[in-house]
């Protein structure tokens, strides 16, 4: 990939604007917001030139119901060879990119998984996907070249791929992201019942929540939660039986009709599948991370499907990767491609890859 267009300059695309230019990529910036777009411009995310022929990929990073709009408005303007959005939902759009004819044999779903306060380019980071999950999601229709594109993109913003279903994309966004955020949204609502002393009380506690909740992105929220309402219902429901099963036994506790020492392994056991749960997560918010990783180069041919093939191969291996990069390398030549990995897991996975007849070295 050496060009690339961003459509939608928000603090996603100035912040993917920034990784690709940091990489030598020449990269085009277009909005419907002239402001944001001289923002985006100015700290340095890329040109608001037009491009001067077809780019290697253009980044969609528009809402959710944006996304097929735009893509097929561009694919019929010939501006890309590949697409790739970033929007937190992935049904729906796939279904409206089908319904309006686009070809999907270049199109990728993508969303990478990053939160920080803020909003717009100014809030743009050019590190904010370092080491942090990307989604993508390939229609069965999407080729090969597309999705190699599409991993190239994730690596040079130095985020880590994961490759899965939109289903499935869906249903995990709806259970860590958007289930959390209405339930602290609900907590939150309480206050504005709160007498002055209270609010007193509390805002040293709550100073995050601001943060957490998004109080400056409610229009991003509003608009997740409708794309996506169906996972979302699943996951509300499942949580309405556990907190109606907390709530039983803390009224008995409140009316005497049981001792706070009998309740005890209940609320224990509430507490703890919560502590179990977070303890699941990879990396530093859950398993600690090995401090130090172990790198696997991996030579890898100048061939559309090659560098799909190598992740695969990474994921068959059951081996997680920490960590990417890509080096640039003149058309028609090989590339090195190096992988981080925790140093447990780097014999297993040099072995692998050695067996899957893959040039590699630690």
């Amino acid at each position: 990939m050496r060009t690339a267009v961003i459509i939608g300059t928000g603090m996603i695309g100035t912040s993917i604007g920034l990784s690709l230019r940091k990489r030598g990529i020449d990269t085009y910036l277009m909005d419907v917001s002239p402001v944001a777009l001289r923002i985006s411009e100015a700290v340095g995310a890329g040109t608001t030139e037009e491009p001067p022929e077809t780019v290697d990929l253009a980044v969609v990073a528009v809402p959710p119901a944006h996304v097929a709009p735009v893509v097929a408005s561009h694919q019929s303007r010939g501006t890309a060879r590949c697409y790739v959005d970033v929007a937190g939902v992935k049904v729906s759009p796939r279904r409206e990119l089908q319904e309006l004819g686009c070809d999907l044999a270049g199109v990728v779903g993508g969303h990478p998984l990053v939160g920080r306060p803020g909003s717009g380019p100014l809030a743009a980071q050019a590190d904010l996907f370092d080491g942090r999950p990307w989604a993508l999601v390939p229609a069965v229709e999407t080729e090969a070249s597309a999705l190699n594109c599409a991993l190239e993109l994730v690596a040079a913003c130095g985020a880590i791929p994961v490759v899965l279903d939109a289903e499935a994309h869906d249903r995990a966004v709806a259970l860590g992201t958007l289930v959390p955020h209405v339930v602290l949204s609900l907590a939150a609502a309480r206050l504005t019942e709160a007498d002055r002393t209270t609010l007193r009380l509390l805002g040293g506690a709550w100073s995050e929540m601001p943060q957490l909740i998004g109080v400056d992105s409610a229009t991003s929220w509003t608009q997740a939660l409708a794309a996506n309402p169906a996972p979302v219902v699943r996951e509300l429901e499942e949580l309405s039986q556990d907190l109606t099963a907390l709530l039983e036994t803390l009224r008995a506790i409140a009316d005497g009709s049981r001792s706070a020492a009998d309740a005890d392994s209940h609320l224990s056991e509430f507490i703890q599948r919560g502590i179990d749960g977070c303890n699941r997560i990879p990396g530093r918010y859950g398993i600690p991370a090995e401090t130090e990783l172990a790198d696997i180069a991996v030579v890898v041919e100048d061939r559309p499907t090659e560098l799909a093939r190598l992740f695969s191969d990474v994921a068959s291996a059951g081996v997680v990767m920490h960590g990417i990069d890509i080096s640039p390398r003149p058309v028609g030549l090989d590339r090195r491609v190096t992988i981080s990995v925790t140093p447990s897991k780097a014999a297993d996975l040099l072995h692998e890859l050695r067996r899957r007849k893959w040039p590699a070295d630690a």
